[in-house]
């Protein structure tokens, strides 16, 4: 899904996009696509909020940056696609595009007219003037003296020329022609595998899931949480077998992992304020949420690490890598080790009690045991597990007095966290 960048201005909106994403998570595809569209920070992110229509002379077409990156991005993707997300190729073996330019244009006329809501809309309001105070969180409505009214054609659709604008309807027409596209399944089956569980998913597992896009059992075409559930359910989502190919699994996103321990050991904000500042910076997690550096996010679905011998010269797909180097890696270290040991965020605001871990901090065993099922699914291989053992049990509990005792039981917890979590078994997901 595409991040978002914003600025103070809009961080109630940059937020409300994100409660938005939170509640659509799985509902039918239909619904996610009109919510995204009709946001007002997506359309300020792809510059289509007061979007004006094609004057009579020509001197002023659409904006076509949401036509064209809905387009590529989050329905069809760039070529034509088999039911098995291979792209169909023409007779010199060459993909086919989706779409065309003409395309785009078509598509664009549609999004004109689209700005602030507002209960008293005007021509003021379309260019942001007098902003009602909750526009940021309203879904964008249509200025119908600003919509095209001409002929809007896109992918063997087409609106015919009116006398009078109805925006609204046009939209409806469009993303029900974007919703039927047969490239939707198969693309959106790929991409969610590529996140939730592997970057290399074989064409018969994206298929299987692309049928439950198309069908959830019962007729309904994009159902979210039906097809969440065949991506986890899915046979080469649970082989153990497959879990130990070298080529299985994904890189854990460096934001995800930093996640994962807050709610592995149920960190919470003191202030109850959550002041987790940006992660950004390469020296710290090289990743922070809403700070993507383009509309294709932290990196790109097909990206192959380059000179390398197990993934470049298999040509395999390892997305997260893009945003992996030595800085990068050193920094994820460094500030793990700060929020495990002291915590996250201005004046450390986000942190652990690790009531639960300390209170079997005194077994190595029991403790080392934990760390494999919160951390790693129960797959700690025994090298790993010698390893954490070893380093927890050079931390000696001293007799007395319980401060030092209480202090050795923190070390380690902290120690036993941070080694798994920096290991290499941790950071690719099995």
């Amino acid at each position: 899904m595409i991040s978002l960048t914003t600025d103070v201005v809009d961080v109630r909106g940059a937020a409300s996009y994100y409660d938005m994403l939170t509640a659509s998570a799985f509902v039918n595809y239909r619904t996610l696509l009109e919510r995204v569209t009709l946001h007002p920070m997506m359309g300020r992110y792809l510059t289509y909020l007061a979007n004006q229509k094609e004057d009579a002379a020509g001197t002023r077409t659409p904006d076509e940056n949401y036509a064209r990156e809905v387009l590529q991005l989050m329905s069809t993707g760039l070529v034509e696609l088999n039911p098995d997300g291979t792209p169909k190729l023409d007779i010199n073996n060459r993909p086919l595009p989706a779409y065309t330019p003409a395309d785009i244009s078509g598509l664009a006329k549609v999004f004109t007219g689209l700005s602030w809501y507002n209960a008293t809309p005007t021509n003021t309001t379309f260019f942001g003037g007098n902003r009602a105070a909750d526009a940021s969180v309203r879904p964008m409505i249509f200025y119908n003296q600003h919509h095209s009214i001409s002929q809007k054609a896109f992918l063997g659709t087409t609106i015919p020329a009116t006398a009078t604008a109805n925006g609204a309807a046009d939209l409806a027409i469009a993303l029900d022609t974007l919703f039927n596209h047969p490239n939707v399944g198969p693309f959106m089956a790929r991409q969610m595998i590529q996140r939730l569980v592997t970057s290399n998913p074989s064409p018969a597992y994206v298929q299987r899931v692309a049928e439950v896009f198309n069908n959830n059992g019962s007729g309904v075409r994009g159902d979210m949480a039906a097809v969440v559930t065949a991506i986890l359910t899915d046979t080469e989502a649970r082989s153990a077998t497959l879990a130990d190919d070298p080529g299985y699994g994904k890189l854990r996103e460096p934001v995800l992992r930093m996640t994962h321990w807050m709610r592995a050991f149920g960190a919470t904000s003191t202030t109850g304020l959550w002041r987790v500042q940006s992660t950004s910076g390469n020296t710290s997690l090289g990743q922070s949420p809403m700070a993507s550096p383009s509309v294709f996010n932290f990196f790109r679905p097909g990206y192959v690490p380059p000179g390398t011998t197990e993934l470049g010269s298999r040509m395999r797909n390892a997305p997260e890598f893009q945003i992996v180097d030595e800085v990068t890696t050193a920094g994820y270290v460094n500030t793990m080790n700060l929020a495990i040991t002291s915590g996250l965020g201005t004046g450390n605001d986000v942190r652990s009690a690790y009531a639960a871990e300390l209170a079997i901090a005194g077994n190595a065993d029991q403790l080392v045991d934990r760390m494999n099922r919160l951390l790693l699914s129960g797959q700690m291989s025994p090298t790993l597990r010698s390893r954490v053992l070893s380093a927890v049990n050079s931390i000696v509990i001293p007799a007395s007095p319980q401060s030092a005792i209480d202090q050795a039981r923190l070390n380690r917890v902290r120690t036993a966290i941070l080694l798994v979590m920096a290991s290499p078994e941790y950071l690719v997901q099995r």
